[in-house]
């Protein structure tokens, strides 16, 4: 086997040592749990406290507006579900959000007045539209601040201008779980109601994440069975991955323009290198400013992603054909097909996400090998035919 190349951090990223470090050493000193009153117990309690602080800190927010939970899903569905629990209205959410907020609107929509509102050719929302379905019953508003497989950064102080100025009483929850310490989030500033961070997509573990719920926002809780977490997520906090979390947020907000200037850079190598191959597109903004800096959706046409995915595989290249809660269905992908693109084009995506550790010779390394296997895909491939 080949050195492992990893060009799929939008779906999730290595550990950083410090990261398993600070939580193998927090599972042998501070095992209590943070309820219980004794030594041991208000240890882990601190150590929650001091966590919740640094998260907070980072999109400028109090430290109990943090709820953890147990990654970007469940927040989705306690911001969505606690939201609108035991209320009768209109839901909107976008045709290109993550599954664990397409797939909850979709299964309300026999209880709810559900919305899913277009976007551009670029994936940017339609404010228009957005603004012409603000109604006076609207409960809830969703929308991705990154998108996890093109990239597109939406606009959010001005879709949440756009909402509050309709409706001052309709809620607006972002899944900010690609752009967490990639772009920098102001919850006050971009008025935000609930925001959706996870630990697994900046170097921390998998299995954490948090909700942040802004002071006067009213949510009743999914679960039942315990009062932590402002009763709001019952179960007992999970300390060590918390630490974790916590800890590579620090990592990742003091590092900041360093690591973004150098992802940056490297995307957009690997942007003009893949373009340079013939019947390509990139999706997704070409304004670098709107695009998350980790991110490159590229299509190449007349070929089946999966057996791209599976040839540069084969030479130690890891990449996606779509979001990783999905990767394993074979239908087109729901964002590219909001694009506008044809079914063929949606099939024939490919999608490379970057991280710090990715370095320049990886970069050339994927695309000398990506050369490779376009064209023995396109010498055998029948859909130049059909198309």
């Amino acid at each position: 086997m080949n050195k492992i190349i990893y060009l799929d951090n939008a779906a999730t990223t290595k550990p950083l040592d410090e990261v398993i470090d600070i939580m193998q050493e927090t599972q042998k000193t501070s095992y209590g749990n943070a309820s219980s009153l004794h030594e041991l117990g208000i240890q882990a309690e601190i150590l929650l406290e001091n966590s919740k602080k640094m998260i907070a800190s980072a999109i400028n927010a109090n430290e109990n507006e943090i709820i953890f939970t147990s990654g970007g899903t469940e927040s989705n569905n306690l911001a969505i579900l606690g939201a609108i629990k035991n209320k009768k209205g209109r839901i909107i959410t976008t045709k290109v959000e993550h599954p664990s907020i397409l797939d909850l609107f979709k299964s309300l929509e026999k209880e709810y007045d559900v919305v899913f509102i277009d976007v551009d050719q670029e994936g940017i929302i339609n404010l228009k539209q957005l603004e012409d379905n603000i109604t006076n019953d609207t409960l809830i508003v969703s929308v991705l601040h990154a998108n996890n497989e093109i990239g597109t950064i939406q606009n959010i102080k001005e879709i949440s201008e756009v909402i509050k100025n309709k409706n001052p009483n309709t809620i607006l929850h972002v899944d900010a779980c690609q752009s967490f310490t990639k772009i920098d989030i102001d919850i006050k500033d971009m008025n935000i109601d609930l925001l959706t961070l996870n630990g697994h997509k900046i170097h921390g573990p998998k299995g954490i994440g948090a909700l942040y719920v802004r002071k006067g926002i009213k949510l009743l809780p999914i679960m039942l069975g315990g009062h932590q977490e402002e009763n709001l997520r019952p179960g007992t906090e999970n300390i060590p991955a918390i630490i974790g979390f916590a800890k590579a947020v620090e990592i990742a907000m003091t590092e900041k323009e360093k690591i973004m200037a150098h992802i940056r850079k490297l995307q957009k190598k690997l942007i003009d290198e893949c373009l340079k191959i013939s019947d390509t597109k990139l999706n997704g903004p070409t304004d670098y400013n709107k695009k998350i800096c980790n991110v490159a959706n590229i299509t190449f046409k007349f070929i089946e992603g999966e057996a791209l995915l599976m040839l540069l595989n084969e030479k130690g290249i890891c990449v996606s054909t779509g979001s990783a809660c999905s990767s394993k269905d074979l239908k087109a992908s729901h964002v590219i097909l909001a694009l506008g693109k044809p079914i063929l084009e949606a099939h024939g995506t490919i999608r490379f996400s970057l991280s710090k550790f990715t370095t320049e010779e990886d970069i050339m390394y994927t695309i000398e090998k990506l050369k490779e296997a376009v064209n023995i895909l396109r010498k055998i491939s029948h859909l130049k035919r059909i198309e």
